[in-house]
């Protein structure tokens, strides 16, 4: 089966972008010529025009003096391509209402994946026209196919011949007979090698469709015959989606914009729940949910936040995002209204249903509702926890990490038990230790005096040794180096913690003293 009889394929073609960019800052009038000029070769060339520029016979390639010889009245624009980018990027965001799967095809056009999904539109016809409505509502001129393979969409939409309402749609398993009659250059061939097959007489599809393969590859290139291939449906060609494709979604659709925070937060809320059924059937929680707004006026907002553990809760979903539209203020201006709210868990986990106690709340959940309103507060790498490595070596025994990092919820830090009444670890530990000179009796006494930071301590009360020896697979050196910690308080009032490193008698290298941290 090929990828044709399974998927189905939109392509736009934004025909006329850099000029329409341009008419909606400046409006202007629809019969005023307007061109976007370039420098190429020494010269301003033409880059672009609108639709009345075109009607003048003038063309892309046209060097300016010429164009303006013959119409000195001619708006000029100069190009922009990182713009022209930019307001693609935004138009795909905005079409991702549609279906996740949008991706760009550079500099004037956008691909779609709309398998599974036409029928919630109407029908791909139904699609077609809202699409085109609303693009050609903000000001855009556009022609749409749908096919199935995206060769052949992208095709059709550029070259094919598109009735009144800009769009047609290619019936399925009919691919053959629509690309036969287009040239060579809608399957997106270098000039170079379009060039070449029309000087043997090769300009239309159909006229290399039943030509044998070999001789084809040996003599253009062995593109050609992929680009082939990939419009008939012999060889698949997915969609790179520009945004990561969520696991569960759920979104309400208003027959009339929303603007009104309470209205947000109330469509959030119902939304919530229903993500709450899909990944229960999953048996899931959210540990990277987002919202997006879609604005009548073509602007999306998308509002993301993290969770320190799996979450499905609908009540909690809700309280998160109160607390991240308290910070985002006016950042998240309605403008007309939303017509389109959507929820999505990007990442999730396993999620069982928690084993509580008979006495007592659950402290696990408070404390991970308590980190998730300060991520949604602050931002999600703002907030840390401590997770236990796998290591005695005391520098790298914790490591801090995002709260919301996909397993650090599983790697709580547990309390050490205590031996005595001192502190087993110090309060505050320094990053890197630090050098001291010490005497002590040899080989395995405490310190009797130190001198840290120019200051001469002497020892008043000691507690060691608790040796540390380094883990033999961490040994890149085949040294055994060993640590024996004391804790120590001196007569100036100092609280610390020692070590030697190294021992006495075994090791060719004389034992030296570090101080590692600091007590209360």
């Amino acid at each position: 089966m090929n990828a044709s009889s399974t998927r189905r394929y939109l392509s736009v073609w934004l025909r006329r972008l850099a000029t329409d960019r341009f008419a909606r800052v400046s409006p202007r009038p629809v019969d005023e010529p307007l061109v976007i000029v370039a420098p190429i070769k020494s010269a301003l060339r033409i880059t672009a025009l609108n639709d009345a520029a075109a009607r003048l016979r003038l063309r892309t390639g046209m060097a300016l003096a010429d164009a303006r010889a013959m119409y000195p009245a001619l708006a000029v624009e100069h190009a922009d391509p990182d713009a022209d980018q930019r307001l693609l990027e935004a138009i795909a965001d905005w079409c991702d209402r549609y279906t996740p799967l949008v991706g760009l095809m550079s500099p004037d056009g956008l691909a779609f994946d709309i398998s599974g999904c036409a029928h919630l539109f109407g029908g791909e016809a139904a699609l077609c026209r809202d699409l085109g409505g609303r693009l050609a509502t903000q000001g855009f001129a556009v022609r749409i196919a749908v096919a199935g393979t995206l060769g052949c969409a992208y095709a059709v939409a550029r070259f094919g011949e598109i009735r009144a309402d800009s769009y047609v749609i290619v019936p399925h398993g009919s691919l053959r007979a629509p690309l036969a009659s287009l040239p060579l250059a809608s399957l997106r061939l270098a000039s170079e090698v379009t060039d070449a097959l029309g000087q043997v007489g090769l300009k239309l599809i159909g006229d290399v469709l039943e030509r044998p393969r070999a001789p084809l590859a040996a003599r253009f290139g062995v593109e050609l015959i992929r680009r082939l291939d990939q419009a008939l449906g012999l060889e698949d060609e997915p969609i790179r989606p520009r945004l990561p494709v969520p696991v569960a979604m759920v979104e309400r659709r208003f027959p009339e914009p929303i603007g009104l925070e309470s209205d947000v937060l109330g469509t959030i809320s119902q939304l919530a729940r229903d993500l709450d059924r899909v990944l229960e059937r999953r048996g899931e929680g959210a540990r990277l949910l987002q919202v997006a707004l879609f604005r009548v006026d073509g602007k999306v907002h998308r509002i993301e936040l993290g969770t320190s553990a799996p979450v499905r809760d609908p009540m909690r979903v809700q309280r998160l995002f109160v607390d991240r539209l308290a910070v985002l203020g006016d950042a998240c201006d309605p403008g007309f209204g939303f017509d389109m709210l959507r929820l999505t868990a990007l990442v999730t986990e396993r999620f069982d249903p928690p084993q509580t106690g008979f006495a007592g709340s659950d402290s696990d959940a408070s404390l991970a509702h308590l980190i998730d309103r300060l991520g949604a507060r602050f931002g999600l790498r703002r907030v840390t926890r401590l997770v236990a490595q796998d290591t005695h070596i005391p520098e790298f025994a914790v490591a801090a990490m995002p709260a919301h990092a996909p397993g650090s919820a599983k790697q709580q830090l547990l309390p050490l038990e205590q031996e005595s009444l001192i502190p087993l670890r110090p309060i505050r530990l320094f990053e890197r230790p630090e050098r001291i000179e010490a005497v002590a009796e040899v080989p395995d006494g405490p310190p009797v005096r130190f001198r840290w930071r120019q200051v001469l301590h002497e020892v008043a009360r000691a507690e060691g040794p608790e040796r540390i020896a380094t883990e033999w697979w961490r040994d890149q050196d085949g040294r055994d180096l060993t640590r024996d910690y004391f804790r120590v308080e001196s007569r100036q009032g100092a609280r610390v913690w020692l070590y030697r490193e190294g021992l006495y008698g075994r090791e060719t290298v004389q034992p030296r003293w570090f101080l590692h941290g600091l007590f209360a």
